[in-house]
């Protein structure tokens, strides 16, 4: 398993395209919108003694967007942010608690562009591993942790089906236990998972996973908590 200071050379090493998105296993598909909302996220991850972990949140069932989705700490940009890494250091603090001083940015993705019409800048860091986090009450349910080796492993990135008004949306799912992680939030890892272990293609030419709808009522394509 490769450690921060690898991730973080491969980050500021790699070609990054200028865009990811939603459109990536649905060509031709536009946003809702022209004028893009900026957000930011942190995939954060943690070093544990049985190895890395990628922390995650589960949004409280009451919230009018995305009731009970797996979602990374984040959000639209606020007025006062100074940068995008500002927007997902607050985001982080405010959701999970967890402040500026005990992360360590190690890089940015390609920005990810939601069906929704939300361009959002995904931050990975290193989180100390001493730091509890603590889930605000009213958008976060449950906060947990991946193996980041799970998440690599590219024999658990599927690709599922939703039809949405007569048109059929594919979308990556990473099934984890009793979370069902998918939308924007599985294809940001995807795109991660792109910049440290490259291969000839890009990962939408991964073969279809059989089909397995979405929960009812939901949009695979806008997955995360800024959306």
């Amino acid at each position: 398993m490769m450690d921060f200071a690898e991730i973080e050379r491969r980050i500021l090493g790699a070609a990054v395209p200028t865009r990811r998105g939603d459109d990536d296993l649905n060509p031709g598909m536009r946003p809702m919108r022209d004028d893009l909302i900026p957000a930011s996220v942190l995939i954060p991850l943690v070093q544990r003694p049985e190895g890395t972990t990628m922390l995650l949140t589960k949004r409280t069932p009451h919230m009018k967007d995305h009731a009970g989705q797996i979602a990374f700490p984040g959000g639209r940009r606020d007025p006062e942010d100074t940068d995008d890494i500002a927007t997902a250091l607050r985001e982080t603090q405010e959701e999970v608690g967890i402040g500026a001083g005990s992360i360590r940015i190690l890089g940015s993705i390609a920005p990810y562009v939601t069906r929704t019409g939300y361009a959002v800048t995904p931050f990975v860091g290193a989180v100390d591993p001493d730091i509890a986090p603590r889930p605000d009450p009213f958008e976060v349910d449950e906060i947990f942790e991946v193996p980041f080796a799970f998440l690599l492993d590219r024999a658990n990135h599927q690709r599922h089906s939703h039809t949405i008004n007569g048109t059929d949306r594919h979308f990556y799912a990473m099934p984890y236990g009793e979370y069902f992680i998918w939308g924007a939030t599985a294809g940001m890892i995807v795109n991660l998972v792109d910049i440290l272990m490259p291969r000839d293609a890009l990962s939408p030419s991964l073969p279809p996973h059989p089909t397995q709808p979405a929960p009812a009522g939901s949009d695979p394509t806008a997955k995360t908590s800024h959306t």
